[in-house]
């Protein structure tokens, strides 16, 4: 750190060295010396450059007195405070209160480079840049929606509109009417799942198994169905068809509806004496309990769901350390009971690893009571393994839980602004220049 006379913030003269600048109002003068130490800077060329080149001095400030040497700036006062800093301290940190975006464009005009900028701060810039492409990228969502070409073909207009009522459920009333429609669907599909394993709502075939009734198998038959035609109409309107048959909501889709038309191959297509293999059988039975991915499908549905994964996401870290503060409780109390309980003779601890799985139902408060310990020693480990389980859980809980409100917030403010800006854009411009404001916009969120 330079060890210096800060800057003076006073009327009258400037001595020998020193230059005299006005940012918005407020005087400062700065040392010629100091200056110098960032050459290429704004300040430093003020500094250095002749009084008589007026051309110059116009190109670097907004205004000049020769008499009082002099400089005026229309710039943010605040800013430029924080500015200065580098001169003095050869780092700066952005005060609170000053949007980042804007402080960058600041240090560009002051031809300062961003690598002076605090880690802290560097990292908050990073955020308000990923907020800044997630709003720019809603805006172009929001635009698309709106969008009107008539220069496309009739087939690309169907196409459109075929992709909005499938995608887009705010779009339209029918749009909303469909999304409702796939949700129940999925609701149903997954009730009539879990009721068909009723033994007294079964029935009993030829061959005198029970089997799930017929109501039941066709109320399944015509949700699969409405999930079937719903996966192709949306892969036929898709601008991008590999990155929508790629997506992963996508495949889950697919996997939600392959097993039906496998099941439905094998049963009705296929030969007797194909049926009557026993792997063949337990295919068809491993098919039928891949029906349970069909209740992933809510997520399409569901923001809620949505901002969970992704806050799930967010949290690899904290889960990483649960899984981590778990496996290392397992092994230690597992290998401690399997080691304290071998005095009792009607032991229930038969080896280490076949003491993992009390350690877990105990660290996670489970305790279905199968396999306890006999000994003193064994209950006070029990007791032990107990509370630490739950201060194990208790500690990562926190961070995932913030995160998820966080960004749920966020996604929430974020959608905001994104509505806001393409309202402000539309009272601003007419509907044909919106596009040209928002791709520049978009490239100077997305220039480093």
């Amino acid at each position: 750190m330079w060890t210096v006379p800060k800057p003076k913030y006073r009327t009258g003269l400037c001595a020998e060295g020193e230059i005299a600048v006005n940012i918005g109002g407020v005087r400062v003068v700065l040392f010629g010396e100091v200056l110098n130490r960032y050459p290429e800077s704004r300040l430093a060329e003020l500094l250095n450059c002749s009084t008589k080149n007026h051309e110059v001095i116009s190109s670097l400030c907004d205004d000049f007195d020769p008499c009082r040497k002099e400089f005026y700036f229309d710039r943010d006062p605040d800013a430029f405070k924080c500015i200065i800093d580098v001169y003095y301290f050869g780092e700066i940190h952005i005060k609170p209160g000053i949007c980042p975006i804007c402080f960058i464009k600041e240090m560009e005009f002051w031809k300062i480079d961003q690598n002076v900028l605090d880690e802290c701060c560097k990292s908050c810039l990073s955020e308000k840049e990923e907020e800044l492409t997630e709003i720019a990228n809603k805006v172009k969502v929001i635009l698309e929606d709106l969008e009107v070409d008539e220069c496309i073909t009739r087939t690309q207009r169907c196409q459109r509109f075929l992709w909005r009522l499938m995608e887009k459920p705010g779009s339209s009333l029918p749009a909303r009417i469909i999304a409702i429609a796939s949700f129940l669907s999925v609701l149903v599909s997954a009730v009539v799942m879990c009721v068909g394993t009723i033994p007294e709502l079964q029935v009993t075939d030829v061959e005198g198994k029970l089997v799930e009734h017929p109501i039941l198998e066709g109320i399944e038959t015509a949700c699969m169905l409405w999930f079937t035609a719903e996966y192709f109409l949306r892969l036929a309107s898709s601008p991008n068809k590999l990155h929508f048959a790629l997506s992963f909501m996508n495949v889950i889709d697919f996997m939600a509806i392959m097993p039906f038309y496998v099941v439905l191959s094998l049963t009705y297509l296929g030969t007797t004496s194909m049926m009557e293999l026993t792997n063949v059988q337990q295919a068809v039975q491993a098919l039928r309990i891949m029906r349970i991915a069909r209740i992933f499908k809510l997520a399409r549905h569901s923001s809620g769901l949505q901002t969970l994964t992704y806050a799930l996401k967010k949290s690899l870290k904290e889960l990483g350390l649960l899984l981590m503060y778990m496996g290392v409780g397992i092994f230690v109390f597992s290998a401690l009971a399997y080691t304290m309980e071998q005095s009792h003779p009607e032991t229930l601890f038969r080896s280490i690893p076949h003491s993992f799985w009390w350690a877990i139902i105990t660290m996670t408060t489970v305790g279905y009571g199968d396999i306890y310990p006999k000994t003193t020693l064994g209950k006070c480990n029990a007791a032990v393994s107990f509370l630490c389980g739950v201060i194990a859980i208790a500690l990562p809980i926190h961070p995932i839980i913030n995160n998820f409100v966080v960004f749920y917030n966020k996604q929430k403010v974020l959608e905001t602004a994104a509505k806001h800006e393409v309202e402000l854009m539309e009272l601003k411009s007419g509907k044909d220049h919106i596009r040209i404001m928002f791709k520049n916009a978009l490239k100077g969120c997305q220039a480093p």
